[in-house]
């Protein structure tokens, strides 16, 4: 990756949508040359995709909790796959520290966080669980700076 892959993906990650024109433009390179090394980043797998980024509030997503999670040993890739299917997860991570697994997740209301909680915790296998409740975001992003 050099510093005009980097300008591509600054540009991509301000504006999923951006033409391979407006990209050119922006990065100063030939229109080609944009659309060669897109389609190389997307071939190899640096760039996954792209998607639409939504306001979690604004469609009614209000709690945002992270969940910390001691499970038994050898259980770890099965129960965490098992709390990857819930529509509410949006990430599951191996961590280290007191916790194996690190949960984000958005609920609803009170109501659904109950609901979440009670459902990760169900899972056998389960030994023990922290929950943080987002009382604020300071910063959010799934922008990555590459260097």
């Amino acid at each position: 990756m050099d510093d005009t892959d980097r300008k591509i993906i600054s540009v991509l990650q301000r504006d999923g949508r951006a033409s391979l024109r407006k990209i050119s433009e922006e990065v100063g390179v030939a229109l080609g040359t944009v659309s060669n090394r897109v389609n190389r980043m997307e071939e190899s797998g640096t760039i996954k995709g792209y998607s639409v980024i939504l306001d979690p509030d604004k469609i009614g997503w209000n709690l945002n909790v992270v969940i910390g999670l001691r499970i038994e040993k050898g259980r770890l890739i099965e129960i965490q796959e098992k709390i990857s299917r819930d529509h509410r997860v949006s990430g599951v991570y191996d961590v280290t520290g007191d916790y194996d697994s690190m949960i984000i997740a958005r609920a609803k209301d009170r109501e659904d966080l109950d609901n979440l909680i009670k459902n990760v915790m169900s899972i056998d296998g389960i030994e023990r669980s922290l929950t943080h409740l987002v009382l604020n975001t300071v910063k959010e992003s799934i922008t990555v700076a590459p260097e």
